[in-house]
């Protein structure tokens, strides 16, 4: 089976679309979202825990196997598939936001959305007060040159330059089915001068990445993507959004860090407008459920993000509490007793006392291994309180099968054009 990206209906009221997208190892219907095995395993779960749980493709980090055990040894092994027993369509990323997190995020404080103050000279004024207390407290692992990165591996100090060539060369060896062009993730803190210089590197990092693939992998083997940059800068963020679109890549990946919600938004409503509609969009590390629905109205295709199995293992169970039946939750839930708060991330925290007796399921309507088996959650919460490691299991299924079920959700009310009822359902 070739690569192919196919757009199967357009909704009439949103820019949101259905599709399908085709690899050698299978197919996947979008909008999808992507569960991350940051070191070649999806947290605490099995290939059949999460294919079970709907998952239709994964994203695995080029990072960190690059770091252990190596490319060389998993190709040596068979790649990636092979390695992690996994027959299904597979994406790895470049390792450029680690690039980003090892230098400038480390500096500068931040992550893919800063936090949320909502004014952005409140967030920057504030983050660069707090960065200049700290910056010289510890040294960045990382440095950016026009040939790389330089980076101090976190493990044991050991020094590598990571170029394009190098980040296409492994994710080659890593053999997953789509893969991606190296850039480096500016921090919104940057100002224009830099984020524009950073922009055009990457951009010719990018050219780098892909004449390596189609000189050393082939393109019929592994379809790259090119991410977009720009940081917070309209203008910037359209040049590189057309740069990527015009260049020869298989995908168009939607990068960076944002200063928050409504910026990123803003993002990809100045953005895709320049996109073709033949090249499946994927959003990098943003996977929550506002986001989700704010993203794939605007047109996007696919998302990844650790947020459901890392949910998971701090005991954070998804629950969407509007669309249940009172008589089936717990009334201490719903009353909102002992301070307990189901949250914008639409989450529970189950280690709380709360749960202590509770004979009830996470979720009586949901299809998961764990509600369907029966498992308390007063069972769950004393796995945690005892640190019992089936816990992480449990919770994780139960998160990655919630936002499965949710890009369900979605890709069916796209095709009955009811996607804002269903928005509107959920969020408001």
């Amino acid at each position: 089976m070739n690569y192919s990206f196919k757009v199967t209906h357009n909704d009439k009221k949103t820019k949101a679309r259905l599709g399908v997208i085709s690899c050698p190892h299978g197919t996947t219907e979008t909008p999808a979202f992507l569960p991350v095995g940051t070191q070649a395993t999806v947290k605490a779960l099995t290939p059949e825990d999460f294919i079970r749980a709907g998952t239709k493709i994964i994203m695995v980090n080029t990072y960190h196997t690059f770091l252990r055990p190596g490319s060389s040894i998993i190709k040596s092994l068979g790649g990636l598939h092979k390695f992690m027993n996994y027959d299904g369509p597979m994406m790895t990323d470049s390792g450029g936001f680690q690039v980003f997190s090892l230098g400038f995020a480390m500096e500068h404080g931040v992550g893919f959305l800063i936090p949320l103050y909502g004014d952005e000279e409140v967030v920057k004024g504030e983050t660069v007060e707090k960065t200049r207390t700290i910056q010289n407290s510890f040294m960045k692992f990382c440095r950016v040159t026009e040939e790389g990165a330089n980076f101090i591996s976190h493990l044991d100090g050991t020094k590598y330059l990571f170029t394009p060539e190098i980040s296409a060369k492994t994710q080659i060896e890593l053999g997953a089915d789509f893969i991606t062009a190296l850039d480096e993730c500016t921090s919104p803190l940057h100002d224009f001068d830099y984020t524009k210089v950073s922009m055009e590197r990457t951009h010719r990092w990018e050219k780098r990445s892909l004449d390596y693939l189609k000189k050393n992998g082939g393109k019929n083997k592994q379809a790259m993507y090119g991410v977009t940059q720009g940081g917070s800068f309209d203008d910037l963020r359209i040049v590189s959004t057309k740069f990527v679109n015009d260049e020869d890549f298989f995908g168009v990946a939607i990068g960076g860090a944002f200063i928050n919600k409504p910026r990123l938004y803003h993002i990809l409503d100045i953005t895709i407008p320049h996109l073709t509609a033949v090249k499946p969009r994927h959003l990098l590390g943003i996977g929550s459920v506002e986001d989700i629905f704010e993203a794939v109205e605007r047109g996007v295709d696919t998302f990844d993000c650790v947020s459901p199995t890392r949910l998971g293992r701090m005991g954070h169970a998804y629950i969407n509490l509007k669309f249940k039946n009172p008589s089936k939750i717990s009334d201490e839930i719903l009353q909102g007793k002992q301070n307990l708060k189901v949250n914008r991330k639409f989450t529970i925290n189950l280690t709380n006392s709360i749960f202590k007796e509770d004979k009830g399921v996470i979720d009586s309507e949901c299809g998961c291994y764990t509600c369907v088996s029966g498992f308390s959650k007063a069972y769950l919460r004393h796995l945690f309180w005892a640190k019992e490691l089936l816990a992480y299991r449990l919770l994780s299924i139960h998160n990655v099968y919630f936002l499965n079920n949710l890009m369900f959700q979605i890709r069916e009310s796209i095709g009955n054009g009811n996607l804002l009822d269903l928005k509107r359902n959920w969020l408001v």
